[in-house]
């Protein structure tokens, strides 16, 4: 059959291999790199026959994203393989590439150690020298349950039968035999960068109900120098690591004694998040919103209606008063609904935008908790549009404009996917095909590039997500725009147009930063702890360099006060170097040191905490010189800058 290989036709054989019709359209030094092929659009393994009919043949190279991945769940085995020879006790049970990496759940009795990873890597590397192929087969049900069986794999046999059918695909390589789909690298040869990373806890099929067993996770890459660079990232995400910096910058904390998922916000963390809060508030107050506040709980009915209880009802906590219940809110729709209906609306009333601070509560698993990036309860910064059809575009563009101006303030790169419908949703096909249109349409107006993420959704509307990129070229997850036709109509939403009819207002619900919790854990990672000088806590302390010039840094320390400035005095009977390392390792941007010199000038000696001199300074000239860094990122944005929130004295 004549089929099309890498550009060129060519003729293939029927049963010839896939690697061996690749052979033929690659140079052999490319082959070398090849894991896989794609075949009319799927993956397949270089060992499989082409599949008749297939017209195009394409290779898969380690260094793509398909390759990699392939890479990784090839690790994954090579990495179970391993276990089972040094712990034969251990249980199997499912093994996935996942993004950076790959991880495998074992049942086990006692906890891996890191020694044991060390074992296990060991053991590794000798099946990699071994060069074992990856050999595909495909077996009846009744085979494959006396198969695993008969290696007492009790997990395979559960997901056998959860699976149905009656043929499984299998993979075997050396010594170790798994259910698999593939493909796989060609031989155990091609995995020569991998690392195992950690061991975590998880139930298994996330049910807290279930076991709880081992996950090792590791990583995997074409090259060990690809690998290096990654671990080098790894070690320095460690060393941004929020929770280790929240302790120390003494900005929050987590109790036991409180519950998990709920962060604890200390004097310099509130201080933080009442500044972005205030910025916020201006910000959307100057783009036309009005701030609006709901109750914390609403009536079970309304919930019911909405459907929130029969879709997200699972993440939600509930409570009975006076013999009635009561949902707590995971979101603020609701009440801005009740604030919409309140009075009859006209079309001159539309866009109205509601923006709300609002408090929320969800219950995530324990599991998945993880610092402020993942918390049970936590502040939106919320907002609902309800406008005219006619109104869509501009108001999601409207949107855009604002995610753009806020994440260039941060200095947030992002890009945009739109979620589309999921499969446990509200809504007549009509609304979802229109909201999705609509949402398409105007980032295509915008110039904007975006991916399609099927079936994510939120449960009422698609949704477009915002994801940023942090210093260390992570994606996360913050802002979004959700178009909703369907719970305006199922709140009996209305206007008076233009006609004199009533009309249905599309709804669209929106976030610029998300969670301020998961913000703020994104942003200190971002930054590595070092707020810019608007946001930080304390944007400066006096040092002195003896005891003797306490009262004229004290003078120093009332004249920033007064300016509005948060600044801290340090008179400690301490070495100057010893101070000024201490405000260094508290981030904070400027350091105003105080000897003789400074006393008989009036003035300040100022450092900045990445280690610059800026020398003597006037107090005056020093405040303006903090107030101008403070400003500058305003300026650049076209935005205005005022937050005085002077320390106490």
């Amino acid at each position: 059959m004549e089929v099309q290989v890498a550009g060129q036709m060519m003729e293939a054989q029927a049963g010839e291999t896939v690697g061996a019709v690749l052979a033929r359209g690659v140079s052999k030094k490319q082959m070398k790199g090849v894991v896989a092929g794609r075949a009319c659009g799927a993956l397949i393994d270089l060992s499989r026959p082409l599949p008749e009919g297939c017209t195009a043949l394409e290779p898969v190279f380690e260094a793509d994203p398909e390759g990699l991945e392939i890479i990784r769940h090839s690790a994954a085995h090579l990495m179970a393989e391993a276990v089972k020879k040094l712990f034969p006790e251990a249980k199997v049970t499912i093994g996935p590439a996942i993004e950076h990496g790959f991880y495998y759940d074992f049942d086990y009795d006692r906890p891996f150690t890191p020694e044991d990873l060390e074992r296990i890597e060991t053991e590794m590397a000798k099946s990699v020298a071994g060069n074992h192929a990856f050999e595909w087969r495909v077996v009846s049900k009744e085979e494959a349950l006396r198969l695993f069986a008969g290696m007492g794999e009790s997990y395979k046999l559960e997901i056998i039968e959860d699976l149905g059918g009656s043929e499984f695909s299998l993979y075997t390589h050396g010594s170790f035999v798994d259910l698999c789909r593939g493909p796989h690298v060609p031989s155990t040869s091609h995995l020569r960068a991998f690392k195992l990373t950690s061991v975590a806890g998880a139930y298994w099929r996330g049910d807290e109900k279930r076991k709880q067993l081992q996950r090792i996770y590791g990583t995997a890459f074409d090259s060990p120098k690809a690998l290096k660079t990654y671990l080098d990232r790894l070690e320095e995400a460690k060393r941004r690591d929020h929770r280790k910096l929240g302790t120390q910058l003494d900005l929050f904390s987590f109790s036991d004694d409180a519950g998990a998922g709920m962060p604890i916000w200390h004097p310099k963390g509130a201080l933080v998040r009442t500044i972005l809060e205030d910025f916020e508030r201006k910000e959307h107050l100057r783009r036309g919103y009005n701030i609006v506040m709901g109750p914390q709980i609403l009536k079970r009915e309304l919930w019911e209606r909405s459907g929130h209880y029969d879709n997200y009802r699972e993440n939600m906590y509930f409570t009975e008063i006076d013999e009635q219940a009561y949902g707590i809110k995971p979101m603020n729709c609701l009440s801005h609904m009740i604030i919409y209906k309140s009075r009859l609306r006209s079309y001159r009333d539309l866009p109205l935008r509601m923006f709300e601070l609002g408090v929320v509560h969800r219950h995530e698993k324990s599991g998945v908790l993880h610092g402020l990036l993942r918390v049970r309860q936590f502040t939106q910064d919320d907002a609902h549009i309800l406008c005219r059809p006619d109104q869509l575009q501009d108001e999601i563009l409207g949107v855009v404009d604002f995610v753009r101006d806020i994440m260039g303030l941060f200095g947030f790169e992002f890009e945009a996917a739109i979620s589309t419908r999921p499969e446990k949703s509200i809504g007549s096909d009509e609304d979802w095909e229109r909201a999705t249109a609509a949402l398409m349409s105007a980032l295509k107006a915008g110039g904007m590039d975006y991916e399609i993420n099927e079936g994510d959704g939120a449960f009422y509307g698609p949704k477009i997500d915002i994801r940023i990129k942090d210093a260390l070229e992570r994606r996360w997850q913050c802002a979004t725009i959700q178009c909703d036709f369907t719970l305006p109509d199922r709140f009996d939403l209305v206007y008076i147009g233009q006609d004199g009819e009533r009309h249905r207002p599309v709804m669209l619900h929106r976030v610029i930063l998300g969670s301020l919790e998961r913000f703020l854990g994104v942003l200190i990672e971002h930054l590595a702890g070092a707020f810019p000088t608007w946001l930080a806590p304390v944007q400066a302390r006096i040092l002195t360099v003896t005891e003797a010039q306490a009262e004229h840094a004290g003078r120093v320390h009332r004249a920033l006060q007064a300016a509005g400035l948060r600044a801290e005095l340090d008179v400690r009977n301490e070495k100057l170097g010893y101070k000024v390392r201490e405000a260094q390792l508290e981030k904070i941007p400027y350091m105003l040191v105080v000897g003789d010199q400074e006393v008989q000038a009036e003035g300040v000696n100022v450092r900045t905490r990445s280690g610059q001199n800026l020398g003597l300074k006037s107090v005056g000239d020093a405040i303006g010189l903090i107030n101008a860094d403070a400003e500058e990122p305003f300026k650049r944005g076209g935005m205005s800058y005022r937050f005085s929130y002077a320390s106490p004295v």
